[in-house]
Parts: structure tokens; sequence; C-alpha cells
């Protein structure tokens, strides 16, 4: 039986490259070569795709990579893409990759792809959206206001008495289309306000500012499998610095992470994967996801950030659920690729 080409697109164009290439490296390495080859695919800054001979695929950066591109790698165009893969294993992260826009582009190649679809993908990357949708369907998401940058520039201080009408301090600005906690600033007092939303119109042309919450972050991975939705575990998580930064996520010793949790009561995490779920539902994910959130001092349960997908370096909370329910990382893969598969194959119209 011919194996499976599974194409790993990692890489890309957003602020979190670095992140894609190492959960696309660890994809790569954990394919059961009994059912799988592995097509490494390199997306550059230029969204150009290229396959990766093996050598490449172990270079520490991104720009390592790229480097090297011209000599070693071998360039394919979108049009061929589907002379070369079976089925597009994506690990891009954030913008171009996480928000509908290389889903959308499969769509139309006929390949089927792991993750949500073009409108969830989209969704799930716009905070703003996302929370408007998540209260309507009577969820607990965090206070917060969109302050576009025109309005910034042009009326400071109007979006100042905003703040001060909708939110105490402190509150936290964040761009409304990032992930990896890239642009996120804890703003103390008005006189720091200034400098967070600086800080945030560097990644995106809206900023979010949200209530600071006081508590314990979560994360939940969840599968579809034969149109079951469940949560594969969860997750608590202790930062060492005053919120789950980019260095406390990816640099090594900067974070806690217990599953099953360590803190937060029984109750309250039948009660947390409930609220998972619903919200799995109400942006229209397929396939897998990853919810965070926060159980808060208070016993609130708040959903803050609804991922299309989820980081899949070693230490990532996808291996680590997915081993705190017995599987290995080749055995949690492969059931992506096969429930993608067949959720593509019984679909109608784009996912």
């Amino acid at each position: 039986m011919d194996k499976l080409k599974i194409g790993i697109i990692m890489g890309g164009l957003s602020s979190e490259k670095e992140v894609s290439l190492n959960s696309g490296r660890n994809v790569h390495d954990n394919l059961d070569p009994e059912f799988y080859e592995g097509v490494p695919l390199f997306m550059d800054e230029r969204g150009r795709l290229w396959i990766l001979p093996w050598q490449l695929i172990p270079q520490n950066t991104t720009v390592d990579i790229t480097e090297q591109l011209e000599r070693q790698a071998r360039p394919v165009t979108y049009e061929e893409l589907r002379k070369e893969i079976d089925f597009a294993f994506i690990s891009l992260h954030g913008k171009y990759g996480d928000d509908g826009c290389i889903q959308g582009l499969l769509e139309l190649l006929g390949i089927p792809y792991t993750g949500p679809g073009v409108l969830a993908s989209a969704l799930g990357m716009d905070k703003h959206i996302q929370q408007m949708i998540l209260r309507e369907a009577g969820l607990d998401v965090p206070r917060s206001l969109m302050v576009r940058r025109a309005e910034w520039e042009s009326d400071r201080e109007g979006v100042l008495r905003r703040i001060r009408e909708a939110l105490p301090w402190p509150c936290v600005t964040k761009p409304t289309r990032e992930g990896s906690s890239i642009g996120v600033t804890i703003i103390r007092d008005e006189a720091s306000l200034d400098a967070g939303m600086i800080e945030a119109l560097r990644w995106d042309n809206a900023v979010l500012v949200e209530e600071f919450l006081e508590g314990v972050e979560f994360s939940s991975i969840v599968l579809e499998e034969d149109g079951v939705i469940e949560p594969l575990g969860l997750t608590e998580i202790h930062p060492q610095s005053d919120f789950y930064t980019y260095d406390d996520k990816y640099m090594p010793g900067r974070c806690r992470k217990f599953t099953p949790p360590k803190t937060i009561p029984p109750e309250a995490v039948k009660r947390i994967l409930e609220e998972v779920l619903r919200a799995f539902h109400a942006l229209g994910f397929r396939s897998y996801g990853r919810i965070d959130g926060f159980y808060t001092t208070d016993g609130r349960i708040l959903v803050t950030d609804p991922n299309s997908s989820s980081g899949m370096a070693p230490s990532s909370f996808f291996f680590e659920q997915a081993a705190s329910a017995g599987m290995l990382p080749s055995m949690i893969i492969s059931r992506l690729i096969e429930n993608a598969r067949k959720i593509h194959r019984e679909k109608r119209g784009p996912l």
C-alpha cells in the first residue's frame, strides 16, 4: 500500500514563525513511518513554499533555513502542491496560518488539512469577534473594548475616557490578531497606557483593552472523532511572570504546567471542561482546537483565547495532554490526520 504523503507546512509570515518551525519539525519527526511519508514544506517570508531536504529540517531558526533555500531546497508553486502531497498538516501559527488564509488556499486546491476550516480559523484568530460570539452563546469572557489605530491617534482623551468608564486599573492591552502573548502589556495606571497601546499597534491596527484577571490559567485540547467531540485533557499553568508571556511559553524552566490540574478543584475542572466544549461548538471548530481560559480567585470560569491550532513542540500542551491520556506522539498525530481526512471526505463545500 502506498504511504500517504503528508505535507507539514511550517515557518510562515507571522511573528510566530519560530514557534511554527519547532511544531513542524516535531510533527515531521513523529509521523508513523509505516503509513505516512513526511514532506516538509517551509513557507518563507514572501509566502513561497519550499520542499526541504532532510539536512535542513534540524536547523535552529527560520533565518538559518532561509539562507540556504536557494541552494538546497526545491521550490513548489501553489498550483503544483497537489502533485506533491495528499494531505496538509498545518503547523503554521499566527497570521496567514491560524486565520483562515492557508485553509482557504487548501480548500481551493482540494487538499484536506488538519484543524478547523476557513471561518472558524478566522474567528479563532480575532479576539474581539470571538468574544462577541462567545458572549452571545452565554459563555463568560473578559470585559473588553476595542480601539482602532485611527481612533487612538486622533482622540486619545476620548479613548482614555472610554477605558475609565469600562474597566478598572490594572487592565491589559493586546493586538486583536496575534498569538503567543506577543504585544501583550499589563497596564497598571493611566500613565502606562500609551506604552501598551504603542506595543500592541506594532502588530495590528486594532487593540483589545481587556480586564486584568487574577487566578489560574488553563488550557484544554479538544478532539473530534467520528462525530464525538471531547476534551483530551486539562492543563493548569503557573508562569514565572505576571502573565503567561512568550518567554514563559517557550523558554525552558520559565513555567510550571500540571496535567491534570493540581490546584483547581475537581468540581471546577468538570465545569471548565463543559465550558471548553461549549466554546468549541460556538465558534464552529472542527477536527481539533485548543481552548485557553482563566479560573479566577472568585470562582469565575472565563474563556480567554480559543485557538484553531496548537503548538506542537515536544513540551506543548498537546503532547502533554496526549501523554496523560496514554498516547505517544505518533499515535496522537495519526489520530489527527485520520480524523481530519474523514471530516473532509464528508464535508459539503468548504469546511
